[in-house]
């Protein structure tokens, strides 16, 4: 097994909300990610003090940051700073994600 390349089944394993269940791996001061929405599950309204980068890779969601709402396509990405509330809301089909926190998020190792 390889210090440096990993497999999904190998990070840690959550369901954050029903139906979003994320697979996270962690370097010294970021963490990746992994995100699977079962359709039209939903990511309540929260916030975190973590800066927040991610990019959808499939399917589509709403996402509800501050102020904003916007629909977002494969191949977009998004900005959260630390402190701004946010939401999503997946559409008809499986939707997956990558998100990357820093500094890392000790709730989700």
């Amino acid at each position: 097994m390889s210090k440096y390349l990993l497999d999904a089944s190998q990070g840690s394993q959550h369901e954050i909300f029903p139906g979003v269940r994320i697979h996270t791996f962690c370097a010294e001061q970021m963490m990746l990610s992994y995100v699977e929405f079962a359709p039209h599950s939903v990511v309540q309204p929260h916030q975190h003090p973590h800066e927040q980068v991610g990019i959808l890779l499939e399917g589509e969601l709403t996402f509800q940051i501050g102020d904003e709402t916007h629909r977002v396509l494969p191949g977009q990405m998004w900005r959260i700073p630390g402190g701004v509330r946010h939401s999503a809301v997946a559409g008809a089909t499986p939707v997956r994600a990558l998100d990357v926190f820093c500094p890392i998020r000790d709730d989700y190792r």
